[in-house]
């Protein structure tokens, strides 16, 4: 059974992006390292880790306070999560090409939200995300990330 490399980020789900962004980044002194009119990706580290904190605006915050992201070392540990959370049974909410990563949601026990993803290597503008179907073979997988290089 594969492993988790590290805590890769966490996303909060927010009423006023305008009020967290300043906390995060004037006051805490985060990177704004991408946005578009709803999220918000910081990071401490931006020449490491892409984002360590996303903020998404949620007016209503009665779904998903938050997600915790985790980093996996390879596709390979991914793809074999993936089997390993559709044998448990928990539920996947979906699984999305980042471009710059590869990412799996679902729900733990308790129906917390959480990613295993693994970085590609791609640096890629965010938000991105394409469906992706981790039932690919590795070569299917990484001929998709070749022709985003390549586009």
């Amino acid at each position: 059974m594969p492993a988790v490399t590290r805590l890769g980020h966490v996303g909060l789900f927010v009423k006023d992006t305008e009020i967290m962004l300043d906390f995060y980044s004037n006051f805490l002194g985060m990177t704004v390292t991408d946005r578009d009119e709803r999220r918000v990706f910081l990071s401490a580290r931006p020449e490491e880790e892409h984002h360590e904190l996303l903020l998404a605006k949620n007016e209503e915050r009665h779904t998903d306070p938050q997600q915790l992201s985790f980093h996996v070392q390879n596709l390979a540990d991914l793809r074999q999560f993936y089997a390993e959370i559709v044998e448990r049974k928990y539920e996947v909410d979906h699984i999305s090409n980042h471009g710059n990563a590869i990412g799996c949601y679902f729900r733990d026990p308790e129906g917390n939200r959480v990613e295993v993803y693994w970085p590609t290597g791609i640096n890629w503008p965010q938000p991105f995300s394409e469906p992706i179907d981790l039932h690919l073979s590795e070569a299917e997988l990484m001929k998709v990330l070749d022709d985003m290089v390549a586009a």
